[in-house]
């Protein structure tokens, strides 16, 4: 069970529990980009935007998966919204914007914002208003892999690939190939620097 130090206070994020394999990502996804295609009337007037980091593959693995389905080219945008923390082991989450990547026109589209944990909903509306910028789409949902709870927005998700009930001294960690060179969903929960040590001597005294 891996431990990574996040801060100079000697807080730490260890892994709690497992909750998807590569193969459950996958699965997951292609539930999702046919429950997408079910749920959207004009699929030619469909476009996804991944918010970054991990959003913007899981929005390119699911444009393939509905062009499968539908055999229609689904464009894919990218929103660079950076979480600004002031003190990472608060988990201060401060939504900053940054340049986008969006080819195609905004207006009359119907646009599905894509994004891996949807926690308090801060990240969606920082999204929502940078999308916004570049013209009126004709309706916007939002995907996500997982839903972890805690908002503090009145912002929900369309598409959902699993929820989960978390505490807020947790952290659901997604990994993707594309990213991160390994494919996983873990829960991580925060811990001091000493209580991880303390607990790896003991499954090593146990071992």
């Amino acid at each position: 069970m891996g431990v990574v130090v996040i801060g100079s206070n000697s807080m730490a994020l260890r892994e709690k529990s497992h909750m998807m394999t590569g193969s459950e990502i996958n699965r997951t996804l292609v539930h999702l980009a046919h429950e997408i295609v079910e749920k959207t009337d004009a699929l030619d007037s469909l476009a996804l935007v991944g918010i970054r980091r991990r959003g913007v593959p899981l929005a390119e693995r699911l444009a393939e998966k509905i062009q499968q389905i539908s055999s229609l080219h689904i464009p894919v945008g990218t929103l660079d919204i950076q979480l600004y923390r002031d003190d990472l082991s608060a988990m201060d989450n401060k939504p900053i914007v940054r340049p986008t990547q969006i080819s195609f026109p905004v207006a009359d589209k119907d646009v599905i914002l894509v994004d891996d944990v949807l926690y308090t909903g801060r990240t969606t509306r920082a999204a929502l208003d940078a999308l916004f910028d570049h013209g009126r789409p004709k309706r916007v949902r939002l995907c996500v892999l997982i839903d972890r709870g805690h908002r503090e927005l009145p912002i929900e998700a369309s598409f959902v690939g699993k929820r989960v009930t978390t505490t807020h001294a947790e952290s659901v960690e997604v990994k993707l190939t594309e990213t991160d060179d390994v494919e996983k969903v873990m829960i991580l929960e925060r811990t001091s620097d000493t209580d991880s040590r303390r607990a790896a001597k003991a499954k090593d005294a146990v071992g």
